[in-house]
């Protein structure tokens, strides 16, 4: 795998903006696998994609409801998928084909557990606690 980027981070806002950046290389169709424990910053990321994107919306994470979808640059799609234990519940629902959206960005928490309906090529983003506030952020393919 390639590494991307890589960064420290010392608060929440340091994570928003790092994603902020990053979201102007995205032009639609990318899927980002976020990978970090519960509280490792996974949606304040997706918030600093969302600014990236230009959209004005509130991001909450869509635990209970699995799927957000924001508006701006692309469409932003989260996902949280904490709470599926069977990725056939995914595919029932046609989650999955908006991973293929060349029109949008896929921003995908807890994908592990539906590993068999992502696509070939993804944007792994590794979120670590180092501190009570730090966060190591590697971004690779």
């Amino acid at each position: 795998m390639d590494t991307i980027a890589q960064i420290t981070t010392m608060c929440a806002e340091e994570t928003e903006a790092f994603a902020e950046d990053f979201a102007q290389s995205l032009t639609g169709g990318e899927v980002l696998l976020l990978k970090g424990d519960l509280g490792a910053g996974k949606t304040h990321f997706v918030k600093g994609l969302a600014l990236g994107l230009g959209i004005e919306d509130v991001v909450t994470s869509p635990t209970f409801a699995l799927h957000n979808a924001y508006y701006g640059r692309l469409v932003l799609n989260h996902f949280d998928f904490y709470r599926i234990e069977d990725s056939e519940e995914v595919a029932v629902l046609g989650l999955n084909e908006m991973f293929y959206d060349p029109n949008a960005v896929s921003a995908i928490e807890w994908s592990e557990n539906i590993a068999d309906l992502l696509p070939a090529r993804c944007i792994t983003v590794e979120i670590v606690k180092t501190g009570d506030d730090s966060r190591r952020i590697t971004v690779y393919r």
